[in-house]
């Protein structure tokens, strides 16, 4: 299969947000889109009665108001049987990223990820994207009169969270090419470690600390240097700062078009397969939030 930006839709708000944002990813991208609407098995009594009506009628509608509104983006739509957490992760596997939905909470900015959304993260090894129905649900767009995000862009930057200590090019080229595609900034984010004092309660060392933060600022530097070049076009902002990287990264969601995070890839069943940042990001980002999985 050619490679494509793959949506998971359910028919729910959620999802119909996830499919603008992947239709004009697909267009940024010069990709054909594609609609995976995924329904799981009956039990075998059950197995020869009708389909439930609506069955067919939920990806076709959506490619139908896709191509409306996104005209010269192809769409292909697919419904595939199993359970959704484990096909969606299939069907990533043949498309440059996955986008799916994910539930704002209620009065707080921020995600509800649920548990097919936490499965397939964990578990996709191509850029999974989550995207909340909301004021920014399709790539920092305003809604319109019809609940359909607009095409009025915010002129948000990419953001990006970076560990310095082992930056990876597949985390760093995606962050670059997004925001050069949207010509935007990208605003990088780094955190380093506090002094051991700071768990023990002892006071504080301004001038150690100011060391610390020159420190860091510039190994963040000489790590992006490469990366400014190769992008001369993406102006970036760099920010090293004390403490974790999940505050900050869930505070400059707020104006962002995009927030970018990684993850290590985890061969093992067992253990933590999203990092305590990323997690953070998921739950609590208002933009759009693109998990990158790398060695």
């Amino acid at each position: 299969m050619s490679r494509n930006v793959t949506v998971g839709i359910d028919g729910s708000p959620e999802s119909r947000a996830a499919a603008e944002w992947a239709a004009r990813e697909a267009k940024l991208r010069c990709l054909p889109l594609r609609l995976v609407h995924v329904w799981e098995p009956v039990p075998e009594p059950m197995a020869q009665a009708p389909p439930a009506e609506g069955w067919g009628r939920i990806p076709r509608e959506t490619a139908e108001g896709l191509r409306l509104r996104h005209p010269g983006v192809h769409v292909d739509m697919e419904q595939i049987p199993g359970r959704p957490a484990e096909a969606l992760t299939e069907a990533a596997k043949d498309a440059e990223l996955l986008v799916l939905g994910s539930r704002g909470m209620s009065g707080i900015g921020g995600f509800l990820v649920g548990s097919v959304g936490q499965a397939v993260v964990a578990h996709a090894e191509q850029p999974v994207v989550l995207v909340r129905a909301g004021e920014q649900a399709a790539d920092g767009h305003a809604r319109g009169p019809s609940a359909v995000p607009s095409a009025a862009a915010l002129s948000g930057p990419v953001v990006l969270g970076l560990d310095t200590d082992s930056p990876d090019d597949t985390l760093l080229t995606f962050a670059f090419e997004a925001a050069a595609r949207r010509v935007t900034p990208l605003r990088v984010i780094h955190a380093w470690n506090l002094p051991p004092y700071f768990a023990y309660g002892l006071p504080a060392d301004p001038e150690l600390n100011a060391m610390l933060g020159k420190q860091d600022a510039a190994t963040l530097a000489e790590v992006l240097h490469h990366w400014k070049e190769k992008y001369p076009a993406v102006k970036v902002v760099e920010e090293s700062l004390s403490g974790s990287a999940a505050v900050p990264l869930v505070d400059a969601s707020r104006e962002a078009s995009l927030v970018v995070v990684g993850r290590r890839i985890r061969r093992s069943p067992l253990g933590a397969h999203i990092g305590p940042v990323t997690h953070a990001v998921l739950h609590h980002a208002t933009a759009p939030v693109a998990v990158v999985a790398h060695d």
